[in-house]
């Protein structure tokens, strides 16, 4: 039985081994369960690249640890490695080869991890928490991007101690996407920045929030010609912002949509607004998936501004997401994200991360 291959003979999940009862509601939509998930809030999710065979799974979390997992095409998941900082790891990602993976830490520091001798170096140093990390592979450089509550944005070769550039921010980086030769970056105070990374990575353009309300995620997409051309910026009230960054007309092409939102249609009532989470593009069509704080995940597509499906409520929030190489499978971590404060954390509740087939639910809509 092949779930995640191409051959995927039937829709998502298939049947749950946990005879779900009516009560239990953490995994509504019955997908499958990765084992051995973290002990704390999961905060980051990333699949291995595609010049990696097969498929490996990242995860960071508050627990101060980076796991790994060989997700298999039967969808069975064996953990493999794991790695620990001295406080919660906030962001991972992928060298281009996939042999390295570099985390990003409450502890100031960012690591370079060595999965063929599991041996984990530190290669950045900031003032502040690591928010982001981002492997950067240029013609003519490669290097680690890292963004961090000290205001600053740091370029590592990863053999020296010493960055190779330092940007500084307006505010603190609260996120940040690399799609060469492009990256973007969201501040607190509703900063936004595009740099351009040929050469050597300077800022391109400053650009006023398409939101009015505190940066959360951010992603860039691609056009036909699979070249970085825009990107999707989430906030903390329900909303995301489709932005171009050189568009025929701004106007008309650059729109915000709301999502994450209880389903207000009483007018009289108040609606229930929450935070974007995560936003992740389907590498083969495009479209996208949002998750958040109403432990929710939706797709959608942004040129026929269309929402493709929305998931049944689990019963916490989901607090990243991803999608593997090649957008078969679609990841979601549940973990308490502290959107409603310490009265509401259950220390008994366990962290899920969840896998789907996704290669049918992001097909973009025909075309009318």
């Amino acid at each position: 039985m092949s779930l995640f291959g191409s051959a995927s003979g039937f829709g998502t999940g298939g049947t749950s081994m946990f005879g779900s009862t009516a009560t239990d509601n953490h995994n509504p939509m019955k997908d499958i369960e990765v084992t051995s998930s973290p002990d704390d809030s999961i905060g980051c999710l990333s699949f291995s690249p595609p010049t990696l065979p097969g498929n490996f799974l990242i995860a960071g979390s508050w627990a101060n640890d980076v796991r790994c997992w060989e997700v298999q095409d039967s969808g069975q998941t064996i953990p493999k490695a794991q790695q620990m900082h001295t406080g919660p790891v906030l962001d991972v990602c992928w060298s281009d080869d996939g042999s390295k993976v570099f985390t990003a830490s409450c502890d100031k520091t960012a690591k370079m991890w060595d999965l063929n001798s599991n041996q984990a170096i530190q290669i950045a140093q900031h003032d502040a928490p690591v928010k982001t990390i981002h492997w950067i592979k240029a013609p003519n450089y490669s290097c680690v991007m890292t963004g961090s509550w000290d205001k600053t944005l740091k370029f590592w070769d990863t053999r020296s101690s010493n960055p190779m550039m330092v940007l500084q921010l307006p505010e603190r980086c609260y996120c940040a996407d690399v799609i060469y030769p492009m990256a973007v970056v969201a501040t607190a105070e509703r900063g936004l920045i595009v740099y351009q990374l040929e050469n050597q990575p300077s800022e391109f353009r400053r650009i006023e929030s398409p939101l009015k309300h505190q940066h959360r995620c951010v992603a860039i997409f691609k056009d036909k010609q699979n070249k970085p051309t825009g990107f999707a910026l989430g906030s903390i009230e329900g909303r995301v912002a489709i932005h171009y960054i050189n568009p025929p007309n701004p106007a008309k092409d650059n729109f915000t949509f709301k999502c994450h939102r209880s389903n207000g249609t009483n007018t009289s009532a108040p609606q229930d607004i929450y935070a974007v989470n995560g936003i992740a593009f389907h590498p083969v069509h495009g479209t996208l998936a949002t998750v958040g704080s109403d432990g929710r995940f939706s797709f959608w597509d942004k040129d026929a501004r269309t929402k493709l499906k929305t998931s049944e409520q689990l019963d916490q929030p989901i607090a990243a997401c991803c999608f593997n190489h090649n957008g078969n499978i679609f990841a979601y971590a549940s973990s308490y994200d502290w959107s409603k404060g310490h009265e509401f954390y259950n220390p008994q509740k366990k962290n899920y991360i969840f896998l789907r087939n996704a290669a049918e639910e992001l097909k973009p809509r025909n075309k009318k």
